[in-house]
């Protein structure tokens, strides 16, 4: 510790407190007296530490410690606080001291001596020695619940103490007000700093102090009169000298009843440290004296009534009921303080005895939730805090006798009290701890052993003081001043203060002898006191609950109300999305529905009704539609037919039954009579016009719906109807046909005789009954021409269809295109024919296009002279089809409700179907040479694979599937899942990795901070109060402070693409950047909701902590002042930084997580880019929300700085970009919704085929950026995109970008572009063997590829890729016929067979599996004699339904055995990249060629 010099000192002083002479002149300084320091720093020039305040107590005796160290003996070691208290201080109040002291006496020292040595400011961090209470204790327990303990915090320690048995726990000496201190350490006290007149009302009122403060806070202008330096210097040490003689000189030897020894001057070597002894010989002695009450009187001798409270009035103040009130009706004003001082000085304390009042034993105002404590139990408790000695070890220190047994300790005890306290401590007398045995060994006067710690700390406080006022060395008093200040008593400076007749008061205030003025009424007993208040435990949270509880809802409901915002948000672009839409499909609904009329349909029972239009065609019809006017039913009405009309009578008469023969009935209901009335009219017309019967019966409404036949009794009686029906064509048992109702003859019988509608017929196909195939199907079925199938007619055609020969199934379709009947087929029915085939793919050829192919198909087949075929002749052109006619089935669904059991009956007893996507069980279980041929194989590749389909091959193409090597290859089950789990971690091997070590590193962060705070114990020692609560938030802030700021890293988009052609793309997966980012976005905030439910943790247990606590755990924000109520849960909440931050944290993470989802960015990408857009708010709150250091000094900074430099810096480098207007060069709208847009390429841009940028278009009224792939090749000199209209932008992008005005370019408005960006598929060349699997508009990033592909093949540059297989999955060919155009650019420029190119169009699905064989062989036929598609008019080869990529990956393995690794890059749909990935793990279970798949979603 430095030094410091007396020069510096009075230098020091000098500066402070003296003047300097106007001229400058150094001589004019002048120091009366040296300054000294309020906090007793450098008093002692050598030791500047002792006796200043903040410094540890001085042992007189060794420490008594249980570990000796630092922990306090306790049970069992030592008795229970509380019993030795009841023991050995219960007794009865009333008996007056045995030297008359005065109650100021009492308090007066206790004032004084409490400020100097008070030790009882909490420690941190806390520690907690609670005071266990005896069950069925009558003031603590009264329940004898047994469980209550009353808390005692440890008392605040010098951090450098505690280490060792050599260096034991030492007490820090604080005074009370510690904010002012005390005076150096000297025994007035510091309220002479106060002003001179301070408030009163708002000062809690001690009664052991408030009247000494006012005392002495007054005292400071009356003692300008004393002798001594001028009165207007502002450092007057005259009064701070007169306390200093009173405390010494006038009340010591009224407590001892000695006087100290002769002051011998100062003695610089003498350590006038406090001891802890002294703390409790001194401020625990008085506790015997104090009494129950305090009197108030006036200087005229009257002593007042006081008030309490409900306005009853007693004799004196109750000391447990007035301790601590901040607003006392007794001491409003000045006059009454007065009063008090003047009625203690009158009164006369209890008995110098080991008795306390009840008061300070069982009602003391107690800490934290407890209104009242134990002062006796708590003086023990402290007493082992400090580490006190026993009784007979302090006896020993100081030279005094011990006493031999229990007897000897005083003779005027009760012999009761010590044989009580004696069995406490097992009769064991070197047990006995200090505070008791002083208390026992005293009668009248201190003991022995207190007197002597007393008598022995003032003697050292006083020779040990440089700045003592009797010290003439110091120069701060001539002896003539040191004999005035001698001379000055308590008594003076009352009669001054109070401006009271001296005749008022005895000479001595501290003692009242017989004769003295104003003498007492009567020794103040508890009788005529009002009764203490009785404990209560105060619930810190209490009335916290709901609100706590509501808030912690509010905040978890925040991700709903964000999401019910982005429901909000998404409809109204839904809305704006669907405008369009509905201005074309409103006048067709308005013409559809300007006919028709209104209703309700009644189903059947238990079913509700539901809103459909009827409508009265010219046609014999009556058409039912549903809301959006599709139609539901037709029925047709046959001519000179019954119509049958049943109308209610009751209820309304608003329902009507129209009976309908051989179908199930209709039932409406409508709004009124006069509706229902309205439609009656209308249907008798139609009946006239069309010569229709009509019959109108009426009957109640209950009969009307029990006559009416419903759909689902029109259903079962159809399900009987086709079990039957398949029973008997496949020749199956009547108990497989599946179970019938119990009048199963009735019912039977009833299935048979009915007749299937054109719509059920329809229904049964799975088509529409609209459709040429159907009409022409149904005529030929309906043989008596009644508009009905019955049973035998259904039959007659299934037969043929199920056991016909190839030619019966011909034949059969000859005969229901011979639509003249005259036993020949021209080209105007083939032609019809072909048209009702086409049916299927949504007409997708065109009349001419169709035309070609039937031209072709004679042609080819030699008739181009004959307009008629005969059958003979249709059967030839399918000579080569025989296979695929044999397998040809009718697919029947088994109309209406009985499709479940029907499609079980087809199932068991079909062998197999035609399929134009994958072989049939059959086929592959035939020997190769037995199978159909290859060129009529309809596989995957197979003809393209080796050679393009459509190219005359000399040779036989291989077959596809080669199954002889596939089973040489299989292993067992375990050995697969082996295989597939080594393929997987190659495949992704540095996704692994990379995840593996953000993960150790977020956990290494988490498991840093959560063991330092919840174990490590730091100096604020939060764990002790909340260790979950910390673990929790603090290790979850580490996280989530690291994810934050390196989640930063997977958007620098130009970083990425530059690093991923480094090295460093070996190592990490640069292509993941977006995978990596929602997972690390995922994984945030998982940690932000633990963070957010560590610190709801924290609130409670922090809502719920005494005041004492919370300052150890937060010294910045919290002091101790007495209050002991801790702030409410919404402070920490809402009016905090960083909980008003936190909250504000989660709703902006719920706002940009909920907007972020797929589901609503394919709804609203503006909504999700603007929200995205919130980051920038996300980090300036997390800034803030650590800088307030609560808990630790801000750190995500830290983590922040590298990531926000590097991501600002590609910020710049687009914003570069950005601020560059691109001029569009060419518009043209495509099918499907597509926009071709192709612009000016900027100078100096590079990409690479497969690369996307983003782009903006200010015309739009938006900044917002879109991304899309670059369709164009880098060696063209423009740039182009193909852009999908699927939103609200891209629609409008679509209609701004319609013809200009004029036909220059420049009516386009300009756009402004945003990178390049690298992807996975620009890794296509670093395959030998790459598959594309291009679906919907994913296809853009394959435009550029194949082109790039085809041009450095052309050059003649060297590729290490050899072959591409590329797979275009569409709905129809017209979807993307931009596309075709790129496609049959690389057939024409493709001259070393680089490319080869599968179309899959999924619409073509197998409704009906004879209409798409015949389409499938009209493709075939179509290849083959023109060398390209029927759909698509290229040579690539077309497959109907969707891809089997499985197969497909395994017919790879064999045409490229020597391929070790095979590139697979999809991009599409989810739905379509996941069946890739799935066929991608299945064939890597085998040890060949390796699949790895690269893909990119939309």
């Amino acid at each position: 510790m430095l030094r410091a010099r007396p020069e510096a000192l009075m230098l020091l002083g000098a500066l402070l407190t003296g003047s300097l002479d106007p001229s400058g002149n150094q001589d004019a300084l002048s120091l009366p007296w040296e300054v000294q320091r309020y906090d007793g720093w450098f008093n002692n020039l050598r030791h500047h530490e002792r006796g200043a305040v903040g410094c540890r107590l001085q042992r007189r005796v060794p420490a008594n410690y249980a570990d000796g160290v630092y922990q306090a003996l306790e049970e069992p070691q030592l008795p229970n606080p509380r019993r030795l208290s009841n023991a050995a201080t219960r007794g009865i109040a009333g008996l007056p001291s045995l030297h008359n002291r005065t109650v100021l006496g009492v308090f007066f020292g206790y004032h004084v001596l409490s400020d100097v040595v008070s030790v009882e400011t909490p420690g941190c961090p806390a520690e907690f020695l609670n005071i266990r209470i005896p069950p069925g204790d009558p003031v603590f327990d009264p329940d004898q619940r047994g469980d209550v303990v009353l808390p005692f915090q440890r008392s605040r320690w010098d951090p450098e103490t505690g280490r060792s048995p050599s260096n034991p726990r030492d007490l820090v000496r604080r005074g009370r007000r510690e904010a002012r201190a005390v005076y150096r350490r000297n025994l007035a006290g510091d309220d002479y700093l106060s002003p001179p007149h301070p408030p009163l009302p708002q000062i809690p009122w001690f009664l052991m102090g408030t009247g000494l403060t006012l005392l002495l806070s007054e005292f400071r202008p009356w003692a300008q009169t004393l002798p001594g330096p001028t009165p207007s210097n502002s450092c007057l040490p005259s009064p701070l000298s007169a306390p200093q003689n009173i405390a010494v000189y006038e009340w010591l030897p009224s407590f001892l009843q000695k006087t100290p020894p002769e002051y011998t001057g100062y003695r610089p070597f003498l350590d006038p440290s406090i001891s802890p002894e002294f703390v409790v010989a001194s401020e625990q002695f008085f506790s015997t004296m104090v009494p129950p009450g305090v009197y108030m009187r006036n200087a005229s001798c009257h002593f007042r009534k006081v008030l309490n409270k409900g306005f009853q009035s007693s004799q004196a103040l109750r000391v447990c009921n007035n301790y601590w009130i901040r607003e006392n009706p007794n001491l409003n004003s000045t006059q009454e303080v007065n009063e008090l001082l003047l009625g203690m000085a009158s009164q006369i304390s209890e008995l110098e005895d080991n008795i306390v009042v009840e008061d300070l034993r069982d009602y003391w105002p107690g800490p934290g939730k407890f209104s009242r404590t134990d002062y006796v139990a708590s003086s023990i408790q402290r007493g082992r805090d400090m580490g006190l000695p026993s009784y007979s070890q302090a006896l020993l220190a100081f030279g005094l006798d011990i006493p031999r047994n229990w007897s000897d300790l005083n003779p005027n005890v009760d012999p009761q009290v010590l044989e009580a306290t004696a069995a406490l401590y097992n009769q064991d007398l070197s047990q006995l701890e200090l505070l008791l045995g002083g208390l026992l060994e005293s009668h009248g006067d201190p003991g022995p052993l207190f007197s002597a710690i007393v008598l022995d700390q003032f003697v050292r406080l006083r020779d040990g003081d440089r700045y003592w006022f009797e010290n003439t060395r110091n120069g701060l008093f001539s002896k003539k001043e040191i004999e005035d200040i001698r001379n000055t008593t308590l008594r003076d400076v009352l009669v001054a203060v109070i401006n009271i007749d001296p005749s008022a008061l005895q000479p001595n205030v501290f003692v009242w002898h017989k004769g003295a003025p104003c003498p007492q009424p009567k020794q103040l007993t508890t009788d005529g006191l009002p009764q203490c208040a009785p404990l209560t435990v105060l619930d810190f949270f209490e009335g916290s609950s709901p609100g706590f509880a509501i808030t912690i809802i509010a905040l978890c409901c925040l991700p709903l109300v964000s999401l019910l915002l982005s429901g909000v948000v998404a409809y109204f672009r839904g809305r704006e999305r669907k405008k369009l839409q509905k201005k074309v499909k409103e006048s067709v609904k308005k013409e559809a529905a300007k006919d028709g009329v209104p209703a309700m349909e009644w189903p059947g029972p238990k079913e509700r009704s539901s809103p459909i239009i009827i409508q009265l065609l010219s046609d014999r019809c009556l058409q039912v539609l549903n809301r959006r006017l599709t139609v539901l039913r037709v029925v047709q009405l046959q001519p000179l037919q019954q119509v049958n009309l049943i109308l209610s009578n009751n209820r309304g008469c608003r329902t009507l039954l129209l009976k309908i023969p051989k179908e199930y009935d209709l039932v409406l209901l409508f709004s009124s009579e006069e509706e229902r009335g309205a439609f009656v009219q209308q249907l008798r017309d139609f009946c006239m016009r069309w010569a229709l019967g009509l019959h109108v019966a009426e009957m109640s409404e209950k009969e009307l719906f029990r006559k009416a036949v419903t759909k689902q009794q029109r259903e079962r009686i159809l399900e009987i109807f086709f079990r039957h029906l398949f029973a008997q064509v496949l020749d199956i048992n009547q108990a497989d046909a599946g179970t019938l109702p119990l009048d199963s003859c009735q019912k039977v019988r009833e299935a048979l005789t009915c007749e299937l509608s054109r719509a059920e017929f329809a229904e049964s196909l799975g088509l529409k009954p609209q459709d040429m195939f159907v009409e022409s199907m149904f005529s030929l079925a309906d043989k008596d021409g009644n508009g009905y199938l019955s049973f035998r007619e259904f039959l007659d055609i299934l037969v043929v269809f199920m056991k016909g020969s190839p030619e019966d199934k011909s034949r059969l379709m000859f005969t229901m295109y011979d639509l003249d009947e005259n036993g020949f087929l021209s080209k105007d029915e083939f032609f019809t024919m072909m048209r009702s085939f086409i049916e299927i793919s949504n007409n997708c050829l065109s009349k001419a296009q169709l035309a070609e192919v039937v031209e072709s198909m004679f042609r080819e087949s030699g008739f181009q002279d004959k307009e008629e075929l005969t059958w003979e002749d249709f059967h030839f052109m399918l000579r080569d089809h025989d296979s695929e006619l044999r397998f040809t089935q009718l697919c029947v669904k088994g109309g209406g409700g009985g499709g479940s059991g029907i499609r079980d009956i087809f199932k068991q007893n079909i062998s197999c179907r035609v399929s134009f996507i994958t072989r049939t069980p059959g086929e592959r279980s035939h020997p190769q040479g037995l199978g159909p041929p290859a060129p009529e194989a309809p596989e995957l590749g197979g003809p393209g694979l080796k050679k393009r389909f459509g190219k005359k091959a000399a040779v036989p193409t291989p077959r596809l599937y080669t199954e002889a090597l596939q089973e040489k290859m299989q292993r067992g089950f375990l050995a697969q899942k082996l295989q597939q789990y080594k393929r997987f971690v190659e495949n992704y091997r540095r996704h692994i990795v990379c995840v593996a070590i953000f993960s150790a590193i977020c956990v290494g962060v988490f498991a840093d901070r959560a063991y330092y705070y919840g174990f490590a114990s730091p100096p604020s020692d939060i764990a002790q109060t909340t260790l979950v609560g910390i673990i929790l938030s603090r290790g979850t802030a580490a996280s989530v402070s690291f994810m934050f700021s390196y989640i930063l890293l997977t958007m620098c988009r130009n970083l990425i693409t530059f690093l991923r052609e480094t090295f460093l793309n070996r190592y990490v997966p640069f292509d993941a950047a977006v995978d990596f980012h929602r997972w690390i976005a995922m994984a945030a905030v998982v940690l932000a909701i633990l963070h957010s439910a560590g610190h709801a943790v924290n609130v409670y247990i922090f809502s719920v902590s005494p005041l004492s606590l919370l300052a150890c755990v937060f010294p910045n924000v919290f002091v101790n002042d007495g209050s002991k109520l801790p702030q409410k849960f919404y402070w920490w909440f809402f009016q905090t930084v960083p909980g008003m931050t936190g909250v504000l944290l989660l709703l902006v993470l719920a706002i940009m997580y909920v907007f972020a989802s797929h589901h609503f960015r394919r709804r609203s990408f503006r909504g999700f880019w603007l929200t995205h857009h919130l980051y920038i708010l996300l980090y300036a709150l997390l800034i803030i929300h650590g800088s307030y250091a609560l808990i630790q000094l801000p750190t995500f900074h830290i983590y922040f700085l590298v990531p926000a430099i590097i991501y600002g810096g590609d910020k710049l480098v687009s914003l570069s970009r950005k601020k560059v207007e691109i001029s569009v060069v060419k518009a043209e709208l495509l099918p499907s919704g597509v926009t071709y847009l192709q612009f000016q390429r900027p100078q100096g841009f590079e990409y690479k085929s497969g690369q996307w940028v983003r782009i903006a278009c200010l015309a739009l009224g938006t900044t917002e950026y879109h991304p899309f792939t670059l369709t164009s090749a880098p060696h063209e000199d423009t740039l182009s995109l193909h852009i999908r209209a699927v939103g609200p932008w891209t629609t409008r992008l679509r209609e701004i970008y319609s013809s200009p005005k004029g036909n220059a370019c420049v009516g386009y408005p300009k756009l402004y572009l945003d990178g390049p960006f690298g992807e996975g598929h620009q890794e296509w060349h670093k395959f030998e063997v790459s598959v594309l699997v291009g679906g919907g508009i994913g296809v853009t990033p394959f435009a550029s590829i194949l082109k790039d592909l085809v041009f450095k093949s052309s050059l003649g540059s060297q590729m290490l890729c050899k072959k591409i297989y590329f797979i275009w999955v569409t709905r129809t060919q017209r979807q993307f016929e931009w596309l075709a155009d790129i496609i049959r650019e690389v057939e024409e420029n493709d001259h070393q067979d680089l490319v080869s190119v599968h179309i899959y169009v999924t619409q073509l699905a197998e409704k009906f599996d004879l209409r798409t064989t015949m389409l499938y062989i009209c493709e075939r036929h179509f290849q083959k004699v023109l060398n390209r598609s029927l759909f698509t008019g290229l040579r690539s080869i077309t497959h109907f339904g969707r891809p089997p990529f499985e197969p497909f990956f395994n017919s790879l393995q064999e045409v490229h055995p020597q391929v070790r690794k095979i590139g697979v890059f999809s991009c599409g749909p989810p739905g379509m990249t996941k069946n890739v990935e799935k066929a991608c793990q299945l064939v890597n279970r085998q040890d060949r060629a390796h699949f790895m798949h690269h893909y990119e979603n939309f």
